[in-house]
């Protein structure tokens, strides 16, 4: 069940302005993991962030999904919860009373999906997605077809799931960005990177995508400087 997040912002807003009264006044940060991945997947970014005057109460990790079994993580139930608290929280804490959100592979979709579900997006100053699969992998085949796992399942990232289906041309952010690789061993494991045409890293009425020659993973470690030019 969501929580009643209205009333945490302006319960909040007091602590929030006395809370960072050493710290510089931005945007809280809110930085999902990837499938069966960690909160420390995002240390090089929390580094980078940290070294820019950020204070670790402005930004937010999520814990979610299960670590042992990628398979059973979709975007519906359990999954939701840390993501969730954590969007809501960032929202309540934040001096400026908006949040940027970092994500990674399938937290990607998975914070998008909540943004959009508890009705967030005015909140969300910038969206980064890096690695994501906005419009599906080939590997989890096309809804309900070769659907075998809940990650490809209806609320998963099979083509034309009625999950990906919701999020279509809805922006996640007042601004959007993707930052995606034409090599990426994961989205693009079959060797095609696109779904109609676009490749699937592409977030609705993105303001620009960057490309980089990296993998899956090193598009997450290696573009920590970039994730932070993009949310200012």
């Amino acid at each position: 069940m969501a929580r009643t997040w209205a009333a945490w912002i302006l319960a909040a807003a007091a602590l929030a302005l006395g809370g960072h009264a050493r710290a510089a006044c931005v945007d809280s940060v809110v930085m999902v993991h990837g499938n069966a991945g960690h909160p420390s997947d995002f240390n090089n970014t929390y580094v980078e962030l940290r070294a820019r005057g950020y204070a670790d109460a402005q930004i937010f990790r999520p814990d979610w999904g299960s670590k042992s079994c990628p398979a059973c993580n979709d975007h519906s139930g359990s999954e939701e919860t840390p993501v969730e608290n954590a969007l809501i929280d960032a929202i309540a804490s934040s001096c400026t009373g908006k949040i940027d959100v970092i994500a990674h592979s399938m937290g990607v979709t998975l914070a998008a999906r909540e943004i959009q579900r508890l009705g967030l997006k005015s909140y969300v100053d910038a969206f980064v997605g890096i690695a994501g699969a906005y419009r599906g992998m080939w590997t989890c085949g096309t809804y309900p077809w070769n659907v075998w796992t809940p990650t490809c399942g209806a609320q998963g990232l099979s083509i034309n799931s009625p999950l990906l289906n919701g999020l279509a041309g809805k922006e996640p952010g007042a601004r959007a960005y993707s930052i995606q690789s034409n090599i990426d061993e994961v989205v693009c494991a079959t060797g095609i990177c696109t779904v109609g045409g676009v490749h699937t890293s592409t977030i609705p009425s993105q303001n620009a995508a960057y490309t980089y020659p990296y993998g899956h993973f090193g598009l997450l470690t290696l573009t920590a400087q970039k994730q932070y030019e993009l949310i200012h």
